[in-house]
């Protein structure tokens, strides 16, 4: 029997990863598990990423400074309440350190630029620094600056203070406050000697240790479709013509293409939008435009980077807005976007408890026509049986040890703060 025409663009190439510095991937999982980097010493990054929602939250969209508990049960805390959800979900953490991946976040506004001073073109424009290992790196520590995330309220903390004045880099500035808080700790101090030396603490060495440890931690590369393309190891039937319909008919591999699944473009698939959206805090409007918030071009509104698929079984929920919990329900969501963003009901996602009109935009029609005005994705027609299988190729994504992880979550950690277990 003849080998189907696109079995010749399978990704056999096997991904790259950089060198591993035990000192530094071991550093690196003690400041992601530490709360010690936001300002008011209350959130990690676990927090948003935790190994036991399979390196997301487990919900739509999570809720950060201001609240307690950890994934479907966090909760706002009625003592310093949350000034929104974070306006998007939180993306896995799997195969992040493999060179090809050069562009990050959900609009991708952190991506490596030659032309850039600091290699690295980000919000900060001009005043970004230089001196950061990879864009992994640079990307891991700007969720420091976001108030929803881990900077915190207005004025509550000297961090929160820091980035609403406007001062992030440089003495002084909000990475720089972190950076002393770190040094000041004594094992972490010797942590660091260990990796630096006995140079000042530069926060792109605090970044450069987290992103060692994403690296390190969360490599995704054994699961059934792996061994099937290095050895032939077939997968399960149903898997095997998931495959088949994957790279075939149904098309997926168009944008979810190469060894992660993912062309790292960004596509407009009518994706609907719950939350507060993408707004600045003088800004109104709870649109979230996307890729064209960062370039400003038209052609780019409501379009998203492609995910990679690595684990997705494991990941929901799914969407910039985590609008599906199921992964079937976003798989039926790519037959027709258009359809499925008219039809959507909020009940299919996953929100913690707050107090919010996270309906704004899909309660508006001239949002929707402009949400499904932008959609590039045609429809497709796939049977119920289809679905299916393909559904079994995407569990055949997953590979188990990555999702326990290579170290795990430390007993605890230098600061001495509570961590997220």
């Amino acid at each position: 029997m003849a080998a189907p025409v696109w079995a010749a663009d399978l990704p056999f190439e096997e991904p790259v990863f950089p060198d591993v510095n035990s000192a530094q991937v071991e550093l690196g999982r003690l400041l992601f598990y530490d709360p010690i980097l936001s300002g008011s010493k209350t959130v990690s990054c676990a927090t948003c990423h935790h190994p036991r929602f399979a390196t997301g939250d487990g919900v739509s969209l999570g809720l950060g400074d201001g609240a307690t508990g950890l994934g479907p049960d966090r909760v706002a805390d009625p003592e310093n309440l949350p000034e929104q959800r974070i306006p998007r979900n939180a993306p896995p953490l799997f195969n992040l350190g493999a060179t090809e991946f050069t562009v990050f976040f959900h609009d991708g506004r952190l991506e490596v630029d030659a032309s850039r001073p600091s290699g690295i073109r980000t919000p900060l424009g001009a005043e970004m620094e230089a001196g950061f290992a990879s864009a992994l790196s640079a990307q891991s520590m700007f969720p420091v600056l976001s108030a929803d995330e881990m900077a915190g309220h207005y004025s509550e903390n000297e961090i929160a203070q820091a980035v609403r004045q406007g001062l992030i880099t440089g003495t002084g500035g909000a990475w720089d406050l972190l950076s002393r808080r770190i040094a000041a700790i004594p094992d972490y101090r010797a942590r660091f000697d260990s990796v630096i030396g006995d140079d000042p603490i530069h926060f792109t060495d605090i970044s450069d240790a987290v992103a060692a440890f994403l690296d390190f931690e969360w490599r995704g590369v054994a699961s059934p479709f792996d061994l099937y393309l290095r050895n032939g190891t077939e997968m399960d039937p149903a898997a095997m013509r998931g495959m088949d319909l994957f790279y075939g008919k149904a098309g997926c591999a168009d944008c979810h293409s190469g060894r992660f699944q993912t062309d790292h473009g960004f596509h407009a698939i009518a994706m609907p939008q719950i939350g507060p959206g993408k707004a600045a805090r003088f800004e109104s409007h709870a649109q979230d435009t996307g890729r064209m918030r960062v370039t400003g071009d038209p052609e780019d509104a409501y379009a998203f980077r492609t995910p990679p698929l690595r684990n997705v079984a494991q990941t929901a929920p799914y969407g910039h807005s985590g609008a599906y919990a199921t992964l079937k329900g976003v798989v039926q969501h790519h037959l027709d976007p258009v359809a499925s963003l008219r039809n959507y009901d909020i009940g299919q996602a996953v929100m913690p408890g707050f107090q919010a009109d996270d309906m704004r935009v899909l309660s508006d029609e001239d949002e929707l026509n402009a949400i499904a005005a932008a959609n590039d994705l045609a429809p497709t027609a796939l049977s119920e049986n289809e679905v299916d299988d393909i559904l079994a190729f995407l569990n055949a994504l997953t590979d188990p040890q990555s999702i326990r992880g290579a170290l795990g979550i430390p007993s605890a950690v230098p600061s001495g703060l509570p961590i997220d277990k």
